[in-house]
């Protein structure tokens, strides 16, 4: 595409970043009060003078070409930096705060998203949380959906994850290596134990976190995916595996992270396993983090030293 000489417009890029996040030029444009044939005038002209395709439009909407993915990324970036030029130098109030996450389900993240938006000063925002699967979690910072995502990774699965992770230009960040452990209701005969062994638990259901079509072991949110149970249940969200270590006495293997004040019905305790669970958070290489989630990592990092964690990581 050939590029004109012209420059990127604040507006172009305000433009381009609703229509992203919308996944359609339409929906952006009602969103703006815009006349839809001027946003999609608009979304022409901003590729021709950077002389890229940024989207790719069908009859669904758009999406995001990998180029395109990459440059919201940086329009992101100079509309937060423009906004905090206007408060410091012309008083303007705030502006609404934006901001996506992506995680596997841990209570510590969850924690971390409160800790931030109770902290923050901005009167609007629009923030997002998806617990999610593995694929799903790669997908949508590849994609920009979200800006950070969190997952974990370990001996049985480093290699595929970090190549996944290279293939889409994203890189991995350690946080914290966690000692395995199991989470159970507090009335589960196993609630008292200091330790646990895998013994312990065949005669239990094992809960494991869906993952839909890409339901490899090494997608798994669970170490020792690969080892079989005779009472085997999936679910897909964090409610429902609470639920059924309650009602089935079921467990499931993860940090040993958990929030009395989130979570005050599930106990953590620690499995007799010779493995550990890297948990870290992901994002694009190449495209620098907003001021928002480097917040949002900020609070992330606190609530696990408040757990006694040491991290692997400087802020």
């Amino acid at each position: 595409m050939r590029r004109e000489s012209r420059g990127i417009t604040l507006q172009q890029l305000h433009y381009y970043i609703e229509v992203a996040a919308e996944g359609s030029i339409t929906g952006a444009a009602e969103l703006l009060y815009v006349a839809q044939p001027t946003m999609s005038a608009s979304m022409k002209d901003l590729e021709n003078r950077v002389g890229r395709t940024l989207l790719v439009r069908s009859a669904r909407g758009v999406t995001l070409t990998d180029e395109g993915a990459e440059f919201l990324g940086y329009a992101r970036q100079v509309v937060e930096q423009m906004s905090l030029l206007e408060q410091r130098y012309l008083g303007q109030p705030p502006s609404r705060r934006l901001l996506g996450v992506s995680a596997q389900h841990y209570s510590f993240v969850v924690e971390a998203f409160i800790r931030m938006v109770r902290s923050g000063e901005a009167e609007q925002y629009e923030f997002s949380l998806r617990e999610t699967r593995t694929w799903d979690i790669i997908e949508d910072v590849r994609t920009l959906r979200s800006e950070v995502g969190v997952l974990y990774r370990n001996d049985f699965n480093r290699k595929v994850i970090d190549k996944l992770l290279r293939d889409s230009g994203l890189v991995f960040h350690p946080l914290f290596a966690a000692v395995p452990h199991i989470f159970v209701s507090r009335q589960n005969p196993l609630a008292s134990r200091e330790r646990v062994t895998l013994d312990d638990l065949a005669d239990l259901p094992r809960l494991t976190f869906d993952q839909g079509a890409n339901n490899s072991f090494y997608f798994a949110e669970e170490i020792l995916s690969t080892r079989s149970s005779k009472r085997e249940i999936r679910v897909s969200d964090r409610a429902t595996i609470f639920n059924l270590m309650i009602g089935l006495d079921g467990y499931t293997i993860s940090t040993g992270i958990i929030s009395d004040d989130l979570d005050p019905e599930i106990v953590a305790i620690p499995l007799d396993v010779d493995e550990s669970i890297e948990i870290g958070w992901i994002s694009h290489s190449g495209i620098p983090l907003t001021a928002q989630a480097q917040r949002y990592l900020s609070e992330v990092r606190a609530v696990v030293a408040d757990y006694g964690i040491e991290l692997l990581e400087s802020p």
